[in-house]
């Protein structure tokens, strides 16, 4: 009466259900040695009917109970708890009725198997159907010991009932409890594998949604000027160049889990951007009072933001303000086209300020629109 969990090696990391391996069953196998006496009974009746029939229940009660643990064993390495209702009330019967044929055969000596039988319950029943069905188990095999004739009282029997009992629910426990130990590490496992999917989309949008949108206006502005100004055009087409290169190594940093924007740099994008956009900007000269921990945000809201105005605003003018507890862009244009929509964009930029203890905060002005980031 032996088993097998899945173990956890160390926090967060989870061994995985194993292949059922060959000392297993010779594990469990070696808890059938107390139906020896049943056998040794038989033998010495041989070739008495009643003595083979004690025999051969007895060999295939062995059986029974060892395939029963082989297959209680394959269910906990996939995480199954409990078999099928049908199932359970299958194997109970089996064992059941060949407990009672040893026991009509061979005598006292066959109630050796109402230990497995109890055991057999505990495995596969809750307690409150378990519990019942031991103790009336106990209880019969100390009225039959003092009841049947030929019978000597065993309160062992009794003793040992009890003693397997508890000793394989606690077997039980620890194995369910393990179960959803593994069963709670795949769903985090599974959860952060979501988060991570979510992180690379959304900083993918805001990578490649203003690099692209820069680099778009910027073709359109070489192609006008190519008639027009060669040397202008000249610059327009190496800035394109430039910034494909910057948003190829943008999307490889986002890829490889790293976030390398500069709240400078993205006041410089910012300013080119709007310049080929033919947006007058007006930007702030310096970043020295926007704390440390706030900087990042800071170059995320710029970044959506003005990528906002380039795409969406049909603005004339955009402003940018920073402060130690604030970013905001502001434009002069019409806005969002459809009242409380939000983009993926405006949503990832929510989700990191919530991640640092700030706040989005979008407003319309007259004329125009703000977008904003607060710290709380």
């Amino acid at each position: 009466m032996t088993t097998n969990v899945a173990t956890v090696e160390s926090p967060g990391q989870v061994e995985p259900p194993r292949a059922l391996g060959r000392l297993g069953p010779m594990f469990a196998a070696i808890w059938l040695a107390f139906l020896l006496d049943p056998v040794r009974a038989a033998w010495s009746d041989l070739p008495a009917l009643h003595a083979w029939c004690g025999l051969v229940a007895t060999l295939v009660f062995a059986a029974t109970y060892l395939a029963l643990w082989v297959a209680m064993r394959s269910d906990r390495a996939r995480l199954v708890q409990l078999p099928p209702l049908r199932v359970r009330l299958a194997w109970t019967a089996v064992l059941s009725g060949l407990a009672v044929v040893m026991v009509a055969a061979l005598g006292q000596v066959g109630t050796a198997s109402v230990v497995y039988l109890a055991v057999t319950v505990v495995m596969l029943y809750p307690p409150v159907v378990f519990l019942p069905v031991v103790a009336a188990l106990a209880t019969g095999v100390l009225v039959t010991g003092i009841t049947m004739p030929g019978w000597e009282h065993s309160p062992w029997l009794a003793f040992s009932i009890i003693a397997a009992s508890l000793a394989v629910f606690g077997v039980r426990s620890m194995m369910n409890r393990n179960i959803e130990l593994i069963r709670a590490h795949e769903t985090s496992a599974e959860l952060a594998a979501e988060q991570e999917r979510t992180r690379l989309a959304r900083d993918l949008h805001d990578i490649l949604g203003h690099s692209l949108t820069v680099i778009t206006i910027k073709a359109e502005l070489a192609g006008r000027l190519l008639d027009v100004d060669t040397e202008r055009t000249r610059a327009e087409l190496a800035d394109l160049e430039r910034l494909s290169r910057d948003a190829l190594a943008d999307v490889r940093r986002a890829v490889e889990g790293y976030r390398e924007l500069t709240l400078p740099g993205e006041l410089a994008r910012a300013r080119t951007a709007l310049e080929a956009a033919e947006i007058e900007a007006s930007l702030p000269n310096s970043t020295d009072d926007v704390p440390t921990e706030l900087r990042e945000l800071f170059a995320w809201t710029i970044r959506e933001g003005v990528t906002n105005v380039i795409r969406h605003s049909g603005a004339r003018r955009c402003e940018v303000l920073l402060a130690p507890d604030r970013a905001e862009v502001r434009d002069d244009g019409r806005g969002p086209t459809v009242t409380g929509t939000t983009g993926s964009g405006l949503t990832g930029l929510q989700e990191r300020a919530t991640g640092a203890g700030a706040r989005l905060v979008t407003r319309r002005l007259d004329p125009g629109w703000s977008l904003a980031v607060v710290a709380e």
